[in-house]
């Protein structure tokens, strides 16, 4: 599905209840995506690779991370954006988009932080009992793992269904990332949003 995307907050979240994401093209213009197969990490499948396990019992005292929610938000898309330069779909209409969506409550992000400064995180949106990831980034060496490592155990100590990657590649199937085909995904789906929680 490529249309032209409208971006308030009613229709962004009328699409992603029905399996559809907002994307920037190179020609700058924002269009709607649907993905099939689709890329989910099943909540009770989440792996922690073995590499990763030593560095989340540390403190930031002895070189792990602060992981907060929602502290910078706009800072976390931004991170994202530059990341991603020269592929990135991400623009400005979707920063203030998805802030708009952030204040209302429904979108959120997961950050690592060392020193007070913001190095790692990832972003998305929650749904019912989904969440919708959209980006992650890093500056330093597995914060952004650390950040998906303590998005998953939130959603899981608070019930969530669901978590969708929209795509899977590599780096997430080390964490237990499946492809689904879309017609099982629109069922996971609608499962999850008849079920009411709350992220923060």
């Amino acid at each position: 599905m490529c249309q032209a995307a409208r971006l308030d907050p009613q229709t962004l979240l009328s699409a992603y209840a029905q399996g559809a994401f907002p994307m920037a093209d190179s020609d700058g213009q924002i269009r709607w995506y649907s993905a099939d197969p689709r890329g989910v990490i099943p909540l009770d499948g989440f792996r922690i690779p073995r590499t990763l396990r030593p560095l989340l019992r540390r403190s930031e005292a002895e070189g792990g991370f602060d992981l907060r929610v929602d502290c910078d938000f706009s800072g976390s898309m931004r991170a994202c954006m530059r990341q991603r330069l020269e592929q990135t779909w991400i623009n400005e209409r979707l920063i203030e988009a998805y802030s708009s969506l952030h204040r209302l409550g429904f979108a959120h992000s997961v950050e690592a932080w060392r020193s007070g400064r913001l190095v790692g995180g990832l972003y998305g949106v929650s749904l019912g009992a989904a969440f919708f990831g959209e980006s992650m980034f890093h500056l330093e060496p597995d914060a952004s793992k650390v950040a998906l490592v303590h998005l998953v155990q939130r959603l899981r100590s608070r019930g969530y269904h669901l978590l969708d990657t929209q795509a899977s590649n590599p780096h997430l199937q080390r964490f237990g990332c499946i492809e689904i085909p879309a017609s099982e995904y629109a069922i996971r789906l609608k499962a999850a949003l008849g079920v009411e929680r709350q992220f923060t």
